[in-house]
């Protein structure tokens, strides 16, 4: 099985991964004990989301970062995912991050929570999302990445296609300079670092692309 169609059609694995990470004393000792990350870093960008920003939420899981907002459009490859956030007041879309199904310039934030690490090519998944953010908006997010001292952990979910390809810090950098990002800032916490990062508001402004 690939790793879209493990989280795409998988229920039970999608299922207690969602039940952990929304049960506070579970997902505080979880994180802690397995990435050696303090989850109240999560937390705290969450509850700085800007409830007024259109924003997209991707893969948004069952709901983790919904706060009963109809400005919050929640979207998932898993419907196992989608069904578990039904009723937290967010617009639902089922949708493959590599391909979203909105225009160019539609969101004022996009927030992709605990996922980069999940996908088949997560530079590909940063750039989809900044296309569809509106020039000045942000992109938010968090993602286990390698070299931080839980790699063999990083293999064997690889290996059972849980998780993506991934990258180390350095490379998540990479993947938001060379979408022509700006303004980034790194929180390194564990095996997990959050992000944030700005789409520049004139295009005189965003760095020449990067040739790869």
């Amino acid at each position: 099985m690939d790793i879209r169609e493990r989280w795409k059609t998988d229920r039970l694995p999608a299922a207690i991964y969602d039940f952990a990470v929304q049960n506070g004393p579970i997902s505080r000792v979880a994180a802690r004990l397995i990435w050696g990350y303090d989850i109240r870093h999560l937390r705290r960008s969450i509850e700085a989301l800007d409830p007024d920003a259109l924003t997209l939420d991707i893969p948004s899981g069952g709901g983790l970062a919904i706060r009963d907002n109809p400005r919050h459009v929640a979207a998932d490859l898993s419907r196992t995912m989608l069904d578990r956030a039904r009723g937290r007041g967010a617009a639902l879309v089922q949708a493959d991050i590599d391909h979203l199904p909105f225009p160019t310039g539609t969101f004022d934030l996009c927030v992709t929570y605990n996922g980069l690490h999940c996908l088949p090519d997560p530079e590909n998944a940063v750039r989809e999302l900044t296309r569809v953010l509106r020039p000045g908006g942000t992109l938010r997010g968090t993602t286990v990445v390698r070299g931080a001292g839980r790699d063999r952990l990083i293999t064997m979910l690889q290996g059972h296609s849980f998780f993506g390809p991934g990258g180390t810090t350095a490379d998540l950098r990479g993947w938001l300079t060379s979408s022509g990002l700006t303004d980034i800032r790194l929180t390194p916490s564990g095996a997990v670092t959050g992000f944030t990062a700005l789409k520049p508001a004139n295009i005189e402004d965003a760095p020449p692309p990067s040739i790869r």
